[in-house]
C-alpha cells in the first residue's frame, strides 16, 4: 500500500478549548481534515477550571463563525450575543457541542509529548521540510502512539503554566514550601469549602491585571456577606499607582472589563482591600502563629497573610516542541514577528495590530503557535485574536495566500494607553502615546478613599503607568 502524500495527511491540532477546536472548524470548512488532541476529559478543559468566572467579552465575541456554520445543521443557536457567558456557560453551551460535532476528530485523554519532523531532529537540514511532522502521545492508561501530519497547530494555552509570585520570574524562597496556602487562580467563592477557607481571613492578591482585580471584588462581595466578616484583602502591586491603575473604566471600549477595575478601586476605597504597591516578593516566611510574611526584594515585610492568590500572568509550556526549529522573542517567548505588536514594554494601547499566519510562522515551516500561547509572557489576549489567526493560519495551509494574508482584526481599545512590562522600570521615560511613569517604587498602603485619592495624584490620570 502507497504511503499517503503530505496533503492526505491530517493537521494536529493541540488542545480542545476555544482556539484549538476553531482551528479545527476552519480546517474542516476548506476540506483539510483536522485531529485534536486534548490532554482533558471533555472539551474546555482549562475554561471549566474557571468555570465560576464570567467573561467580561459578550457571547458575540466569543463563538467562531466557521464553528457557527458547523453548528447551525444541529439545530445549535448562539446564545444572546450581548449577554456574558460564565467560563462553565462558554464550555458546556459552545465548546462541548462544538466538539461533539467535530466528533472522532477530537481525541480526549491524549498528552502530546514531543513533535518533530519524520526521522529528523532538530539539527538535520537534509530533506527536512519535505518530511511530515511525527507527534507523539501518551494515553492515561500509558500506551503511546506516534500520529503523523502535514502541519502542527498549538492551542494548548497557558493555563498549566502559571508564573510564580516572585517577583524575579522564579518562585519566591519558601514559596513552594507554602504551596498548601497558595492558589495561582480565582478562587470560586461560592463553593462553601473555598469560601470558609477565605472567610474572615486576611489574603494577599498579588497581580495587576484583570484576575486580580476579579479577585479582589470576590473578596469584598464575601467581606460584605453575613458569613465572611473580617475578610480583607492586601493588594501586592510591583510598580506604583496612578490613574490608570485600575483600567479603563468606563472609557474601556468592553464595559464589563472596565467594570473589573471599577470593582477593584471599590474594594480599596471601601476599606475592604489595602494596595501595597512597589513590593517585588522575594521570599515568603512562615510567623509564629503559622501564618505567611511575604518578603519584599529589597528588604520590608508585610503583616502576616493567612492565604496568598498570587495572579501573575502565565507562560507557554514549550517543552514538547523541543526538536522543532522555533523562532521565539527572547524575551516574550512569542513568535518574533508578532513579539513587536503586544510587547509590554512598547506598547502604549490596548489594541493589537492585524496579525496572522506570517506573523505566526516560525523558521520550522508547518508548525503554528495560536492563542495565548502565540502571546508567549505578552498579557491581554482576547478571543477574538485567535479566531481570527486560526482563520488566517488553515488559510496558509491550505495554500489561499490571499485570504490568509487578508487578515482584518479590530479589537476593544481599553480606554487608557499603557502596558504592563515598561512600568517595572523605575526609571522609565516617556513611550509613545504620552503620559510619564511614577518616581521609583515605594511601599504605600491604601485603605480610606482619602488615602487612594491621595496616591492616584502622584502620576497624572490617563498616563502611561499602568497597574
Amino acid at each position: 500500500m502507497n504511503a499517503p502524500t503530505t496533503t492526505e495527511l491530517p493537521v494536529v491540532v493541540v488542545g480542545a478549548g476555544p482556539i484549538g477546536l476553531a482551528a479545527a472548524a476552519q480546517l474542516a470548512e476548506r476540506g483539510i481534515t483536522p485531529l485534536v488532541l486534548e490532554a482533558g476529559a471533555a472539551a474546555g478543559a482549562a475554561v471549566r477550571e474557571w468555570s465560576h468566572v464570567r467573561l467580561f467579552s459578550t457571547w458575540g465575541e466569543v463563538t467562531d463563525p466557521a464553528a457557527e456554520k458547523l453548528l447551525a445543521p444541529t439545530g445549535w443557536t448562539r446564545p444572546d450575543a450581548h449577554t456574558y457567558p460564565s467560563g462553565g456557560d462558554w464550555a458546556e453551551q459552545y465548546l462541548q457541542p462544538l466538539a461533539d460535532v467535530l466528533g472522532d476528530r477530537v481525541r480526549f485523554g491524549v498528552t502530546v509529548t514531543g513533535v518533530s519532523r519524520t526521522g529528523r531532529d532538530r539539527v538535520v537540514d537534509a530533506d527536512r521540510e519535505q518530511q511530515p511532522f511525527a507527534v507523539h502521545i501518551a494515553y492515561a492508561d500509558g500506551r503511546e502512539e506516534r500520529v503523523i501530519a502535514r502541519a502542527v497547530i498549538d492551542a494548548s494555552g497557558t493555563w498549566a503554566t502559571p508564573s510564580p509570585a516572585g517577583g524575579s520570574g522564579l518562585p519566591a524562597l519558601g514559596e513552594r514550601a507554602a504551596s498548601d496556602r497558595i492558589t495561582y487562580r480565582v478562587p470560586d467563592l461560592k463553593d462553601p469549602a473555598v469560601r470558609a477557607r477565605y472567610a474572615g481571613k486576611r489574603t494577599a492578591v498579588i497581580g495587576s491585571g484583570a484576575s486580580a482585580f476579579t479577585a479582589l471584588a470576590y473578596l469584598a462581595d464575601l467581606a460584605k456577606s453575613d458569613d465572611g466578616a473580617g475578610t480583607r484583602g492586601v493588594w501586592i502591586l510591583r510598580r506604583g499607582i496612578s490613574g490608570s491603575t485600575f483600567g479603563g473604566g468606563e472609557a474601556d471600549q468592553l464595559p464589563a472589563r472596565g467594570a473589573l477595575g471599577l470593582a477593584a478601586k471599590a474594594a480599596v476605597d471601601e476599606g475592604h482591600a489595602d494596595a501595597v504597591t512597589g513590593f517585588r516578593t522575594e521570599a515568603i516566611e512562615q510567623a509564629d502563629d503559622g501564618r505567611l510574611v511575604l518578603v519584599g526584594e529589597d528588604g520590608p515585610r508585610l503583616e502576616p497573610v493567612d492565604e496568598v492568590i498570587a495572579l501573575t500572568g502565565f507562560r507557554p509550556d514549550l517543552s514538547f516542541l523541543d526538536e522543532l526549529r522555533l523562532g521565539l522573542d527572547e524575551r516574550l517567548q512569542a513568535p518574533v514577528e508578532l513579539a513587536p505588536l503586544i510587547d509590554p514594554n512598547q506598547h502604549s494601547c490596548g489594541t493589537v495590530y492585524p496579525h496572522g499566519h506570517r506573523e505566526l510562522s516560525h523558521p520550522e515551516q508547518g508548525v503554528y503557535l495560536v492563542g495565548m500561547k502565540s502571546y508567549g509572557r505578552a498579557p491581554t489576549f482576547l478571543a477574538m485574536t485567535g479566531y481570527e489567526q486560526v482563520r488566517s493560519v488553515a488559510a496558509a495551509i491550505a495554500g489561499d495566500l490571499a485570504s490568509a494574508d487578508r487578515v482584518e482584526l479590530t479589537l476593544p481599545e481599553t480606554g487608557v494607553c499603557g502596558g504592563a512590562g515598561l512600568f517595572d522600570t523605575p526609571d522609565a521615560q516617556e513611550v509613545d502615546g504620552g503620559g510619564c511613569c511614577a518616581p521609583a517604587p515605594q511601599l504605600v498602603q491604601l485603605g480610606a478613599p482619602a488615602t487612594a485619592g491621595t496616591a492616584a495624584e502622584q502620576t497624572p490620570a490617563g498616563g502611561c503607568c499602568g497597574s
